[in-house]
């Protein structure tokens, strides 16, 4: 028993030093979102759906049907249980029989609730869940953003003004000034962006390339309806069309290591011309300076 109680602390040890210390040197610092209002903020309801594609309309649905078939069933099973301490309660003269019971009514009830899943996996879950995987749109100008996680920062790579992304290389990393390893002496790579705050255009498809540099993390938009785990070694596409301009939030739905809390990053919904004027600026090489001029 000691050589087993040893063995299990041994294990919550090991499983508690790799969620705390990052796979790469250097620690990544999650944007000060403070001085930023966030609009669509949790409330006693979800946030606001922002969404200008079908997508995340059915999810809402989704969500709102299961929760009305969750209080049917609860009122239902309620009723049937008091219906049972009532019926069945010990009385004089009364014995219980003990012949088995058939138990139809249940039966056809269980039936019936599993259809009814059944039908809302294959007739919403699945084919929303196979248009933000599959359906990219290719065909309508979208916006192309890789999102590598890392312990604890969400980092975007932009392809900048000539839409081609340039090479990336664990040898080019740098936790401060590189943090996705973009080989900036590549001509596709001299424009490109990297920053830890996500801006998109409003009513423009957008389609992200989501990745991890270190354990599995999970990009979440809210207001979006997406979600999806960024896992090391590989790269996951969804895509999504914001309707509405703002600044809204991007969470961690992962428990990725000790400042999981902290790992969030502000989108940034604006107009069409506002998103080109931002991407001409942030693509600018950084200026140099001669001696003479100081």
């Amino acid at each position: 028993m000691r050589r087993m109680g040893r063995f299990l602390l041994a294990c919550m040890a090991l499983v508690a030093l790799a969620a705390g210390v990052p796979a790469f040197a250097g620690t990544a610092t999650a944007p000060d979102t403070s001085g930023i209002k966030i609009d669509g903020e949790y409330g006693p309801w979800l946030p606001p759906n922002i969404a200008a594609n079908d997508n995340a309309h059915k999810v809402d649905l989704l969500i709102d049907v299961v929760h009305v078939f969750m209080v049917v069933l609860f009122v239902g099973w309620g009723i049937f249980f008091v219906y049972c301490l009532v019926r069945f309660r010990a009385r004089p003269g009364h014995k219980a029989n003990p012949k088995p019971v058939k138990g139809k009514v249940s039966k056809y009830a269980e039936i019936g609730v599993a259809l009814f899943e059944a039908g809302l996996l294959i007739g919403i879950s699945v084919p929303v869940w196979a248009s933000v995987k599959n359906d990219l749109p290719l065909d309508k100008n979208p916006v192309h953003v890789r999102v590598v996680a890392e312990q604890f920062q969400w980092n975007f790579h932009y392809p900048g003004p000539d839409g081609k992304f340039g090479p990336t290389s664990p040898e080019f990393l740098d936790t401060a000034t590189n943090p996705v390893g973009v080989d900036r002496s590549d001509p596709d790579g001299k424009d490109d962006i990297v920053i830890s705050e996500f801006h998109i255009p409003v009513n423009r498809p957008v389609i992200v390339q989501i990745s991890s540099k270190d354990v599995i993390h999970s990009f979440f938009v809210p207001v979006l309806r997406i979600k999806q785990d960024a896992i090391p070694g590989m790269s996951i596409p969804v895509w999504f069309e914001a309707g509405k301009t703002g600044n809204y939030e991007v969470a961690c739905a992962q428990l990725c290591g000790s400042n999981h809390y902290s790992m969030r990053a502000v989108m940034v919904v604006e107009s069409a011309e506002a998103f080109e004027a931002w991407v001409a600026e942030k693509s600018k090489p950084p200026e140099e300076f001669d001696d003479d001029d100081l």
